[in-house]
């Protein structure tokens, strides 16, 4: 029986290995990303359970094996990631995908660590190997480079690190060359002696590093950077493979890695932007409340009771959600507004643009714990042709994604970002708290046209006058 579960490690690392491209393929549409993210959970167990299985059946320490620590720290995880499944809101997504992140990476980092501390507890004084040595400080450096950056990324997406606007450090691009120099310098030497010392001076540096690197950027640009953050982590867990010969992990995590880097390019084309742009850092430096009012004429307001009249008698109504409606945690009663609309003949539709949020998909997820139905949910490419017959766009909480100045004004920063065409609907009613500017630090000009109206408020009550007024016409 042993034998047969030894030989059987390689078929169950394969069945996981497929079951996780099958799950990552399936993430990658709104209908079946429950699913995939079923497929992949199995695929998770599955190679945990080959991991298990082929260090008790083919490794020489498996006599020395404690599990006590192992169902430890299942238990532990396990508990700590049902608390945040339940506890989490939804709106509260982007710093827990920033938070799992940065532990993806922690847990890359202390694997290679680890390593190096059993080979010094075997009497070993070096670790052996130029490969060997390369990975490892590769794994801590990748690692370390994570945790750092991705709480950094979740204080900001929390609004505990200055609201998320970009902290610009004096000399900050000479700190930060400096420092890549002396971890490439010791990364080197650590290669050269195996010297742990240097191993653990390494990992510090870039710790620092990663907060550096990550301080100084918008939390207008954190799609961009928590996608490349989820990239590091996969890409560290994929050293961390090759430190311990682990395929699956290799697998999984250039998966990740790939994944990670692909979603990234997808954000930097839906902003226009480069993604060494994103990461210099500074985009957004003029953003704040209130900033800019005094720039715009000609701006038309109205109240909840006129825009309900207008709306009555839409026949085809866009809903463009930002994160604005996530702030105000305003998606179960813009629900309730799309669904009265239902009910009175009114054709509903949610257009989705790739940067509305704070991380990739953060529309898709919220408008999904409203339960929004899937195939009401319409990327840029496929909302775009349908303004022109809309009635009624209803845009809550966006800014710069609906800024007509990226098709028309060469100088704006914006100029060339793919944008929602919502000035091609007959009314567009704006909902947002001020006439402030998003991360560009520009004014609107959707705020200024003809056909626009704004209504101040927070968007939930808003929306929620909305529907009282709906419901008493």
């Amino acid at each position: 029986m042993s034998e047969f579960l030894g030989a059987s490690v390689p078929y169950i690392y394969l069945v996981s290995a497929v079951l996780f491209i099958s799950g990552l393929k399936r993430l990658s549409r709104v209908r079946t990303a429950r699913s995939g993210n079923n497929i992949a959970a199995t695929a998770m167990l599955l190679a945990i359970v080959g991991t298990l299985l082929e260090i008790n059946f083919a490794s020489a320490a498996a006599a020395e094996l404690d599990y006590r620590w192992i169902i430890g720290g299942v238990v532990v995880g396990g508990v700590i990631g049902a608390v945040a499944a339940v506890r989490v809101a939804m709106t509260q997504m982007p710093e827990m995908v920033a938070l799992f992140n940065g532990f993806g990476g922690a847990a890359s980092g202390l694997v290679a660590v680890s390593v190096v501390w059993q080979r010094l507890a075997a009497g070993q004084s070096t670790v052996t190997g130029f490969t060997d040595a390369v990975i490892i400080s590769l794994s801590v450096l990748i690692g370390t480079h994570t945790v750092s950056g991705s709480l950094i990324a979740f204080l900001k997406l929390a609004g505990k690190l200055k609201r998320g606007a970009p902290i610009l450090l004096p000399g900050r691009h000479v700190i930060n060359a400096l420092l890549a120099l002396v971890i490439l310098g010791l990364g080197i030497f650590f290669v050269a002696t195996g010297d742990t010392v240097a191993l653990l001076v390494l990992a510090a540096v870039s710790l620092v590093l990663g907060v550096l690197l990550v301080v100084p950027i918008g939390g207008a640009d954190m799609p961009v950077v928590v996608s490349l953050l989820n990239s590091y982590s996969g890409l560290a867990a994929c050293a961390a493979g090759f430190v311990i010969g682990n395929n699956v992990l290799i697998i999984a995590g250039s998966m990740v890695g790939a994944a990670g880097l692909i979603l990234t390019r997808i954000m930097c084309v839906a902003m226009n932007r480069s993604l060494v742009n994103v990461l210099v850092g500074g985009f957004g430096a003029n953003e704040g409340p209130g900033s800019g009012d005094d720039e715009y004429e000609g701006v038309t307001s109205c109240d909840a009771e006129e825009a309900a009249i207008l709306l009555e008698g839409a026949e085809n109504v866009v809903i463009v959600p930002g994160y604005g409606l996530a702030v105000a945690q305003a998606q179960h009663v813009v629900r309730e507004l799309a669904d009265l609309l239902h009910e009175r003949g009114t054709k509903v539709t949610y257009a989705i643009h790739p940067v509305a949020g704070r991380m990739p998909g953060h529309m898709n997820v919220l408008l999904a714990e409203a339960d929004v139905p899937y195939d009401q949910l319409i990327e840029l490419t496929g909302a775009n042709p349908e303004f022109r017959n809309t009635d009624v766009s209803i845009v809550i909480g966006a800014n710069d994604v609906v800024n007509p100045a990226a098709l028309s004004d060469e100088a704006s920063p914006v100029y060339g970002m793919p944008i929602l065409l919502v000035h091609e609907s007959q009314t567009v009613f704006v909902v947002k708290r001020s006439l402030s500017p998003g991360y560009a630090g520009i004014k609107n000009k959707l705020f200024e046209a003809d056909n626009t109206m704004m209504v101040f408020g927070d968007a939930k009550k808003i929306v929620q006058g909305l529907v009282s007024e709906l419901k008493q016409l």
